[in-house]
């Protein structure tokens, strides 16, 4: 009996030993072959009674979910470590899972209870075929879903790499973020900060602290930015720089297509190339086809030339150096001390021959063009300056006033030595007006007429053709004489500090000279005689203020013929007996 008893309980024994051996190999086997059977994440509790109400109804009460598990799938080896008694330390060929996300590292402690764990040597996470992160530490929080990766870090999300020393990646909001310094690469740009946050998800990046974004065609220089790797778009959110070889662009707020070249820019950007600056409200430009356009208060410099262009629209190619502005255009010419204001309807300038020896540009001006410098203003319809002969021409209806002096024709050439005027010629119609008092007016007629000036200063004036002139002579003590009216072919007018020198008339011809008191009525004015100072532009602001010319005023056509010489019936009877 005793043996039986002896027997049954070593089999007993026996059997609870192999039964225990048993489950430490099942459990090893488990640690060592990947579950082959999809976990939900999820473990399905059964609901609890709540209390009755007073109604005698249940309350409805929401079970709050459970996070999803971080499984171990695969180890060489699984211990236990006194130093970290709630930790398992697995080494070699490690293996986690959460939910889609599969990680590997040489060793870990897997902390069970908390759903997290913390890894060694050659980590890394990868989920799906779209994101993989690489480095040398890390640690996972299950539960926030958090991986703090640390040391050479890599995240590769298609075709972006992300690098750096200490990122943090949050997979609820597929967000990765550095705060050490870090570089984002995409196929064509290189960018850089001292912190930064990239979304795997939308592609959309963030950029803080020293940013720059390098592309083989320009860099951009920021303190804020954002990128987006998809559409190679950059969102400029502070003040930025962005230059190439041949331009420099500024701007505090805007978008730039790194892809595309094109740019919408904001509050007051800046774009220079060459010398020349385009500002406005809003910019666009277009790196490719080198246009510029600026909306709203444009400011278009030329520091080179020393003059500018402002106005409410813009528009500037690099390429083919045109320009144009248009809504209250203003050009400014600052090359000398006194700055020149013109203002039109629409101002262009255009260049030909581009990169030649016979290259030259022209500023042309369309449209109720009126102009204020302290010592010259004028009006006309239009005007075209030309740098090839330094020639500026104005059209339909120009007038010209120097201090108390007017003139007119059909047509005026000024031409310009350095920004100066050296001469000026008046085509057909050319009258000459002075003005003495509210009264009286020296005047002069003709063809055409040549002012020649020297620092600024008009020095000598040439009327060509049926000549005639009404002028009050002064003596030395700058009193009026009388009023001489008198009829030649040329007159040679020699000036000294802007007042009458003397006068050489060819033929010469001493007119009809009137004492004031016995002017005749009407003598007093030539038949086209018209004085223009309720037009003259006042001030660089009155430039704006077109004013039309009074009914009557239009400039008055010289139908006189030719002034016949002394004794010229002796010369066309000499000719008739030839």
């Amino acid at each position: 009996m005793s043996d039986k008893r002896t027997k049954y309980t070593w089999i007993g024994g026996h059997r609870i030993l192999v039964l225990g051996i048993l489950c430490l190999f099942g459990f090893c086997l488990l640690a060592q072959r990947p579950v082959q059977k999809k976990v939900t994440g999820t473990t399905a509790t059964a609901p609890k009674k709540d209390s009755v109400e007073k109604t005698g109804k249940p309350a409805k009460k929401e079970e709050p979910k459970q996070k999803s598990k971080v499984y171990l799938l695969h180890s060489d080896i699984l211990k236990k470590t006194l130093d970290r008694s709630d930790a398992q330390v697995v080494v070699g060929n490690v293996i986690f899972r959460h939910d889609s996300l599969y990680m590997y590292c040489d060793s870990a402690y897997y902390f069970d209870q908390r759903n997290s764990f913390e890894a060694f040597g050659n980590v890394r996470m990868e989920q799906g075929d779209t994101l993989f992160l690489y480095g040398d530490h890390l640690y996972y929080d299950g539960m926030t879903q958090i991986a703090q990766m640390r040391m050479n870090v890599r995240l590769e999300n298609r075709n972006t790499t992300l690098l750096t020393d200490s990122l943090n990646y949050d997979r609820v909001y597929s967000l990765g973020y550095f705060f050490d310094g870090g570089t984002l690469m995409d196929e064509q740009n290189v960018l850089t900060s001292e912190w930064g946050e990239y979304n795997t998800q939308n592609k959309q990046s963030v950029f803080n602290y020293n940013v720059k974004l390098v592309n083989p065609q320009f860099t951009l220089t920021s303190d804020t930015l954002r990128y987006n790797t998809a559409s190679k778009v950059a969102n400029i959110v502070g003040p930025s720089d962005i230059l190439s070889d041949n331009n420099h662009i500024y701007s505090e707020s805007g978008y730039y297509n790194t892809q595309t070249g094109k740019a919408d820019l904001y509050q007051r950007s800046v774009l220079t190339n060459e010398g020349k600056q385009l500002t406005g409200d809003t910019l666009f430009y277009d790196r490719n086809e080198g246009v510029g356009e600026a909306f709203h208060d444009m400011v278009m410099t030329d520091t080179v030339n020393k003059n500018m262009m402002t106005g409410d629209y813009g528009f500037y190619n690099e390429k083919t150096k045109y320009a144009f502005a248009t809504r209250k255009a203003v050009a400014i010419d600052y090359s000398q001390g006194d700055s020149l204001f013109l203002h039109a309807d629409t101002l262009m300038m255009k260049t030909f021959h581009l990169d030649t020896d016979s290259m030259f540009r022209e500023m042309r001006a369309f449209h109720k063009v009126r102009f204020y410098r302290t010592d010259v203003q004028g009006v006309c319809d239009s005007l075209v300056f030309s740098t090839k002969d330094s020639c500026l021409t104005m059209y339909d209806n120009p007038i010209l006033w120097n201090e108390n002096q007017q003139l007119i024709g059909e047509k005026v050439l000024i031409y310009m030595n350095d920004s100066t005027i050296d001469w000026a010629h008046i085509i057909n119609q050319a009258l000459s007006v002075e003005q003495i008092d509210t009264t009286k007016y020296n005047q002069v007629t003709g063809k055409e007429m040549k002012a020649f000036f020297r620092d600024g200063e008009m020095k000598k004036v040439e009327v060509i053709g049926s000549v005639r002139l009404v002028y009050y002579p002064m003596d030395s003590d700058s009193t009026l004489i009388g009023m001489n009216v008198s009829e030649t072919s040329q007159l040679d007018i020699y000036l000294e500090q802007q007042k009458l020198d003397h006068m050489v008339m060819s033929p010469q011809s001493n007119g009809t000279l009137y004492p004031l008191p016995q002017i005749p009525k009407g003598k007093d004015k030539l038949d086209n005689f018209v004085w223009f100072d309720y037009i003259r532009p006042l001030n660089k602001d009155d430039i704006f203020e077109w004013r039309a010319k009074k009914a009557g005023d239009e400039l008055k056509k010289n139908i006189r013929g030719p002034i016949e010489l002394p004794n010229q019936h002796l010369f066309d009877q000499q000719k008739k007996e030839e």
